[in-house]
């Protein structure tokens, strides 16, 4: 398939600015047939007793850091991972690109020396007895390119979920982001359980496919967990033909990465799989998601997954019925094909 079969007309009106004043006030597109337009809050009547939700409990950093250099430049960091407790890897904006060896000053006065560059990559070291805590002092909500203002307080709560565990996202797995404490809590009471996976979104997330043949397209590494209590509430479900619900295309992703080998496996380790139309599914049965980004893989992925015709009827209608698109937007409930 070719890049262009992915391409849509988008309204800019209706890329959303904001999160909606309440989480589960989203509007939720189920892709039956017909289509049902309906909220997040009203989820229960489609999903039934003995579904099983995966959820991505990775937590967004303040990955967005603002400095100058020793001649004064001012510098853009946007971090892609942490590597360890000192240094990440991160992209550089900037009039003129840092030397390796340069040393960047913080807002707050703290320096980070460049390392290495690969890939349009820079290597970072920071010197602080404690990175997350720095982050956590003078980091900024690493807010997408297309969410066109700067962060503020409330970002801080919202460009998070409610599940959120594990430092190490610079980018929110978005799905997750429409449910609530209360909402998980009726959920499980009405006998919809949910397990966590890990996949710490990077960056590379937004960086568009640029191969014309999407088959020649090769996927960023993102670092992910699957511990064995999930594999194990995964396979009961499945035994007693209950659906595993994947929220979000990273929960997707870590799911299908550890079950390669056609069997679901615990795992730590890092994944570049790049679902696109003709990838078998081995595990997953139903899909949470927002509405992604023209020529983005996390479309190619949806479309994989509900076949691409479909999936363009369905976002043609959404944007008949303007729904709000990408990361705070609204969000659609998939059965697979």
């Amino acid at each position: 398939m070719l890049l262009s079969d992915f391409d849509f007309d988008l309204p800019k009106r209706l890329i959303a600015q904001n999160p909606p004043q309440n989480r589960t006030d989203s509007r939720l597109l189920v892709a039956n047939k017909p289509i049902v337009d309906a909220h997040f809050h009203q989820i229960m009547d489609f999903i039934k007793p003995g579904d099983l939700l995966v959820m991505n409990n990775t937590k967004v950093i303040p990955a967005r850091l603002f400095g100058h250099k020793a001649s004064g430049g001012k510098v853009e960091i946007m971090i892609e991972r942490l590597l360890n407790e000192k240094q990440v890897l991160a992209m550089i904006r900037a009039s003129r690109a840092p030397k390796i060896g340069s040393c960047i000053t913080l807002e707050n006065g703290d320096i980070a020396q460049v390392i290495s560059k690969e890939n349009g990559f820079y290597t970072l070291d920071f010197v602080t007895d404690s990175l997350l805590d720095l982050l956590n002092k003078v980091g900024h909500i690493p807010l997408p390119p297309y969410i066109e203002r700067s962060d503020e307080e409330d970002d801080l709560e919202r460009y998070q979920t409610v599940f959120a565990q594990r430092e190490g996202a610079v980018a929110a797995p978005t799905a997750g982001l429409h449910f609530d404490d209360e909402l998980i809590d009726q959920l499980k009471k009405q006998g919809v359980d949910h397990v966590f996976v890990t996949l710490h979104v990077g960056a590379g997330t937004f960086q568009p496919v640029k191969a014309e043949t999407i088959s020649e397209h090769k996927m960023h590494s993102e670092y992910y967990e699957v511990d064995q209590v999930t594999v194990d509430k995964i396979n009961q479900i499945k035994a007693n033909n209950g659906r595993v619900i994947a929220i979000g295309t990273t929960a997707i992703r870590s799911i299908e990465s550890a079950a390669k080998s056609g069997e679901l496996k615990a795992v730590k380790e890092e994944t570049d799989i790049f679902i696109y139309p003709g990838y078998e599914f081995k595990v997953i049965d139903m899909l949470i998601t927002n509405f992604h980004l023209p020529k983005s893989s996390l479309l190619m992925l949806v479309a994989a997954f509900i076949g691409q015709q479909r999936m363009m009827d369905i976002y043609q209608h959404a944007i008949d019925n303007e729904y709000r698109f990408f990361s705070y937007g609204d969000v659609m409930l998939l059965d697979r094909i």
